[in-house]
């Protein structure tokens, strides 16, 4: 009778180690996925960052065109819109 319940306490711990293996196994999954989007997350950062200046240097083109046109004042205040254009 006393094998009996240590053979019990056995197949639990047993079973126990299973389900803990299986837990690590997800969890350095995870772990692998968090690192993937963590890379990922940079890159789109850093590509949004050039979208921004790519961005901010057609805006400097554009105000020099306007002025080129005299679609805006010298001073840039005020613009006439496509109805001051003759």
């Amino acid at each position: 009778m006393a094998e009996e319940p240590v053979n019990l306490v056995l197949a639990i711990v047993r079973r126990t180690e299973e389900r803990l293996t299986r837990v690590e196994e997800k969890v350095d999954r995870l772990n692998e996925n968090v690192k993937d989007m963590s890379i990922r997350l940079a890159h789109v950062e850093e590509n949004l960052a050039g979208v921004h200046r790519r961005q901010d240097r057609f805006d400097l083109r554009l105000d020099r065109i306007e002025k080129r046109l005299e679609l805006i004042d010298p001073a840039g205040m005020h613009e006439t819109g496509p109805e001051g254009l003759s």
